[in-house]
């Protein structure tokens, strides 16, 4: 018993001092990224402990071939306190990923799309409850399916629109629109599977053309009647085009990304091979990652508002912060406070996530967590967030002051109903734990 007990004394010992010298000065120096405004006072660093225990959590992760590498910016009340980077961008070529590493940041794309609606908002060029045939007439031929997908004569029976569907119901996501790879019943819906052989993302064509293709399909429910996740935002992105008389990506660069000085970020289609970003790896089995040749949902040649978009840690942290601090970023204001609050808001407060999490609600563009006891990771009440299908996440918590951008780029198999990292779901708790 005491020779058990000196051993295990001895274990702990050693395992303390090998990780204190392993692990001696964690992360990375800190990127030059500005406050969120002036009059911060300089915040205290995450503490050495979390620090320590999130790159330790990264490597074993790296080690065991979950995922191939990691970038992590976390800002507390404004400002900056920890960055960090482990693992590879790209493993055949032995690059490292660091703070400037692009990602593929897939559905992070969709709070960036419900900024640009409230701006335009903000402008009188748009209202929460306009129709959306004001701007795209097709919509008002939009049909519904009738339940449990009712066909004759290989048609689907379908109703008109009870009332038309309006910018609030394509930014809460309860329009009744689906996408390729619906919640319910997978493959087992014949609604679904037509909206599968329909994909937005399939074929050539610019934005107008892919919605107007997805409008032409039956809708799954009546507008406000449930959330559903799906190609709301895209339709959405159509009818930003249309409001501002501008391009999308023109409209998001003139209005988000030089303002909030995020020059590295733009969609897949400006892409060029002297703009690198991270390879995207899929796990094949135990301790094993594999190239991904063509990545699922890649937008080659249009501008989606849903996905699509390329950026880094350092570029979204400052979008994170702006949404902290009211609208403002730097001296620029992107938005009101009161437009803010209305995106950080539970809108719909039951059905979201529901086949995966509970406990949470969705605003204009965000998940936001309405029951932190009931949620399966550590947050705060009235946190709000998104991730990416290649493993990207974001969060800003109001209670704590923190906001985090965490990346990496693993696309999940076929049969997973998260997106391609758990470890960036898991990477937040480090810092909620260490302030």
């Amino acid at each position: 018993m005491k020779k058990s007990i000196i051993g295990l004394f001895t274990f702990i010992s050693s395992f303390s001092i090998i990780f204190t010298i392993l692990y001696l000065n964690p992360g990375v120096s800190l990127p030059n990224i500005p406050p969120a405004n002036n009059e911060i006072s300089k915040e205290k660093n995450l503490s050495w402990l979390s620090r320590a225990a999130l790159d330790f959590y990264f490597d074993i992760n790296i080690l065991r071939k979950a995922d191939a590498g990691y970038v992590a910016i976390i800002a507390k009340n404004g400002q900056i306190i920890h960055a960090t980077a482990k693992g590879m961008a790209d493993i055949e070529n032995h690059i490292p990923m660091n703070t400037k590493t692009r990602f593929r940041i897939a559905s992070m794309t969709k709070p960036i799309t419900a900024v640009a609606t409230l701006i335009l908002i903000e402008e009188g060029k748009l209202k929460l409850d306009d129709p959306i045939e004001k701007y795209l007439p097709l919509a008002s031929q939009i049909s519904v399916a009738l339940p449990d997908n009712q066909i004759t004569d290989n048609t689907f029976a379908t109703e008109p629109l009870k009332r038309s569907i309006t910018i609030l119901d394509l930014l809460t996501f309860s329009s009744g629109a689906g996408y390729n790879d619906s919640v319910d019943h997978k493959g087992q819906s014949k609604l679904a599977n037509l909206w599968a052989e329909n994909d937005i993302y399939d074929g050539f064509g610019s934005l107008e053309d892919r919605v107007n293709k997805i409008m032409k399909l039956p809708f799954f429910e009546q507008p406000g009647e449930r959330w559903r996740y799906g190609w709301s935002t895209d339709i959405l992105a159509r009818v930003i085009e249309v409001a501002s008389q501008k391009s999308f990506s023109e409209f998001l660069e003139e209005k988000i990304f030089v303002p909030l000085d995020m020059y590295d970020t733009n969609f897949l289609s400006q892409e060029n091979k002297a703009n690198e970003i991270a390879e995207v790896y899929s796990r094949n089995g135990a301790f094993n990652l594999t190239l991904v040749e063509n990545p699922r949902s890649n937008p080659l040649d249009w501008t989606p508002g849903s996905s699509g978009l390329v950026s880094n840690a350092e570029d979204y942290i400052k979008f994170g912060l702006m949404l902290w601090n009211d609208g403002k970023y730097n001296g620029q204001k992107i938005l009101s406070p009161e437009s803010i609050a209305l995106m950080s808001y539970p809108h719909i407060k039951s059905g979201v996530l529901s086949t995966q999490v509970e406990g949470m609600g969705f605003g204009l563009g965000v998940g936001v967590v309405m029951d932190a006891e009931k949620t399966i990771l550590i947050d705060k009440e009235n946190d709000f967030f998104w991730s990416g299908f290649y493993g990207t996440n974001f969060f800003v918590s109001p209670q704590t002051g923190l906001v985090g951008v965490i990346m990496s780029q693993n696309q999940p198999p076929p049969a997973s109903p998260w997106p391609g990292s758990f470890g960036v779901f898991i990477a937040p708790a480090f810092a909620f734990l260490g302030v």
